[in-house]
């Protein structure tokens, strides 16, 4: 079960991360790479297009624009889009510092990203957030309602139930996943800092189980003010489908957006499907 539940949420099979950084290589040669200070971390971020409407992309646990977001780098319209990816702080080649899980991990990714985006000199700009990332962007969206245009979220949660926490637990030791789902993530951390990150990560988003609730932003989402977009695959392994209905009862004017097929990592599977589903939900 814990191999079949890592190519849901928490892992990218290689065939999919396989599938991202083709498209990277492909948009590279119009890609605008490089860090920029934010907050005391130097912060990795891609950018490319010129549209009017600013883009940020959110990964998930332990993602980076190299895993995560090839396909929407490649192919969101360049032309009504300038999109912006980044790997949020211990991640990918925002290191070092080396990637800690305090109590407001989330709030401080949030906090980040809205500085990162300051900084390139956006004023005004949307949000697509995967997982993890659907969660910093949701805060960031409360947070600061005057910057933030438009939100996408897809396979992300505003709390931690039980059934969450015994899943997070059961791929916990990443020695007992098979050597080809470790492989992706080794590339990017190698084969220690991987397994030791991992670890820290379930211990840091375990520890949300323990608020009133298992809340991460519940309190939040009534805050959230901006028109947002909730993705949800039908066949999410990791993600139960009350999570996305929590989602859309408590963010006000919010629209589920059902993928039928649709499994955690559905914006690379179903690319094409997923790009122009956001390109008219942010140009609407």
């Amino acid at each position: 079960m814990a191999l079949f539940l890592l190519r849901g949420r928490f892992f990218k099979p290689r065939t999919d991360i396989k599938r991202a950084m083709t498209a990277v290589q492909s948009y590279c040669s119009s890609m605008a790479l490089g860090r920029q200070r934010v907050n005391g971390v130097d912060l990795f971020y891609e950018q490319t297009g010129s549209g009017k409407h600013p883009v940020l992309l959110l990964p998930g646990a332990l993602g980076c624009t190299r895993t995560d977001f090839g396909p929407q780098l490649k192919s969101l319209n360049k032309e009504r889009f300038t999109v912006v990816g980044w790997d949020p702080r211990g991640y990918g080649k925002s290191r070092p510092p080396d990637r800690d899980f305090p109590p407001d991990f989330f709030e401080r990714d949030a906090q980040d990203a809205v500085d990162l985006m300051k900084a390139l000199g956006f004023d005004k700009f949307s949000l697509l957030g995967w997982s993890d990332g659907g969660i910093t962007a949701m805060m960031a969206a409360a947070k600061n309602p005057d910057l933030i245009s438009r939100m996408v979220v897809w396979g992300s949660n505003a709390f931690v139930s039980q059934q969450d926490l015994e899943l997070y637990e059961a791929v916990r030791d990443v020695s007992r996943w098979s050597a080809r789902m470790r492989q992706p993530m080794e590339e990017v951390y190698g084969v220690e800092v991987f397994a030791k990150t991992w670890k820290a990560w379930v211990d840091g988003i375990a520890q949300y189980a323990k608020r009133p609730e298992g809340s991460i932003c519940m309190e939040l989402l009534p805050l959230i003010s901006c028109p947002t977009l909730i993705i949800h695959g039908e066949k999410d392994p990791m993600v139960p489908n009350f999570h996305p209905q929590y989602l859309l009862k408590h963010i006000k004017g919010s629209q589920l957006h059902l993928m039928p097929e649709g499994k955690h990592n559905l914006h690379l599977r179903y690319a094409d499907e997923f790009n122009k589903l956001v390109e008219d939900f942010l140009e609407d």
